[in-house]
């Protein structure tokens, strides 16, 4: 099961050295007890209350600020054969049905693929998505589930630019991005619902490496995402390898039949059946 962000009680200081040492960002180091935490606090152990807070408080479950370090991955190479397929021809492939809508729509001209990080954030506070930006690893696209809220951007130049330092594959938001010049001059592409200059709060709650939503499909971790000037395909991991084969099929049988057609040798026999032919064994009508 994927840890929090809390350090369970009993940790060892080796235990914890040891970890730091760990090259896989999946195996960062928990927080020690009294280090800074996601929520701008401390973590203490158990029975050790942060001064002014309610000790009920202190004990109580963390659900909606848990925060989830690891997760399933696919493996690097098949994430990046998608590289290159057009969208659309990933979502024929999966019946038409994994394609994000609601106007998701790209802030720059970058191809996106990637790893799904998720984030789910109560509209108008971006707290736990900053904390993600530590957590994701290199080519990890950050999918911030801001609750389809437009009011405040979640995504900004300082995010952009720590997560270019960081070497992350860009954003998707159910939401709002501001500093739209920062976006458009940056180097990862960046998907959302429209632009505003408002900028977020920063008190929590929020999740990481959840089940989210975004553009009306659901985003699980580890999940691969493609985008382009279309919009973006959710891939899920079980199913990337079987979809990469057929993607690649459905492209290369429709480049090759619009190549026929613009060199005027597509036969029209053909098209007749595939479209009037439908029609009229679906009951259609010709007058």
């Amino acid at each position: 099961m994927a840890q929090s962000l809390v350090t369970p009680p009993g940790t060892d200081y080796n235990e914890r050295k040891k970890a730091r040492s760990q090259p896989d960002c999946r195996k960062r180091c928990i927080p020690d007890a009294g280090q800074t935490g996601m929520d701008g606090g401390t973590h203490r152990p158990p029975g050790h209350s942060r001064p002014g807070m309610p000790q009920e408080r202190e004990n109580s479950m963390a659900i909606g600020f848990r925060a989830y370090k690891e997760f399933e991955r696919p493996a690097p190479e098949l994430v990046e054969a998608f590289r290159g397929i057009p969208s659309s021809n990933i979502g024929d492939c999966s019946q038409r049905m994994n394609c994000m809508f609601d106007g998701i729509r790209p802030f720059n001209d970058l191809p996106l693929v990637g790893t799904a990080f998720t984030v789910r954030v109560p509209s108008g506070d971006n707290l736990v998505a900053q904390a993600a930006l530590d957590y994701a690893c290199p080519g990890d696209i950050i999918v911030i589930d801001a609750a389809g809220n437009t009011d405040r951007g979640m995504v900004g130049g300082m995010m952009l630019a720590y997560a270019e330092m960081r070497g992350l594959g860009g954003f998707v938001v159910n939401g709002a991005v501001r500093d739209l010049e920062d976006i458009q001059n940056g180097s990862l592409p960046v998907y959302g619902k429209a632009v505003s200059p408002l900028g977020p709060y920063r008190q929590g709650p929020g999740e990481m490496n959840v089940p989210v939503v975004c553009g009306g499909q659901v985003v699980m971790p580890g999940d691969i995402l493609v985008g382009d000037r279309d919009g973006i395909v959710v891939i899920p991991r079980q199913e990337a390898a079987e979809l990469l084969e057929a993607a690649r099929k459905n492209l290369q049988d429709e480049q090759e039949a619009m190549a026929r057609m613009k060199a005027g040798t597509f036969p029209v026999e053909e098209h007749l059946e595939s479209f009037t032919g439908s029609l009229l064994r679906r009951g259609g009508e010709l007058l």
